[in-house]
């Protein structure tokens, strides 16, 4: 890792803990997965935020939902995304990713419509 290069999430959560899975996770998942071309950053948060909301992975739900917005979903995809999700994964796993989703765009204090 770079000097001036912040560590990443999983770093500073496990750091010497688990350093295998940390390289795996910075290296592996991030540093190739998330990058191949075949899927966009956008594509890959939508398959991401669907697949941990359907398997009731909250743990990693909130990160994944902030990087969906930040990899450019918007509020109200997020929101259709996981609205159609009820019907497939459960009402409980949509109700509880919805308001994971809308604690987090409380936060970032969006504007009332």
């Amino acid at each position: 890792m770079a000097q001036d290069t912040p560590p990443s999430g999983a770093r500073q959560l496990l750091g010497d803990f688990a350093p295998k899975l940390v390289e795996l996770t910075d290296q592996v998942l991030f540093g190739d997965v998330w990058e191949r071309p075949e899927l966009s950053p956008r594509d890959r948060s939508l398959v991401t935020i669907t697949a941990l909301a359907a398997l009731y992975r909250t743990d990693q739900l909130d990160f994944h939902l902030r990087k969906g917005l930040e990899n450019g979903l918007t509020e109200d995809e997020l929101v259709e995304a996981i609205t159609h999700l009820a019907f497939y994964a459960g009402w409980p796993v949509a109700m509880t990713a919805m308001t994971r989703l809308k604690d987090i765009v409380d936060q970032a204090g969006r504007p009332v419509a």
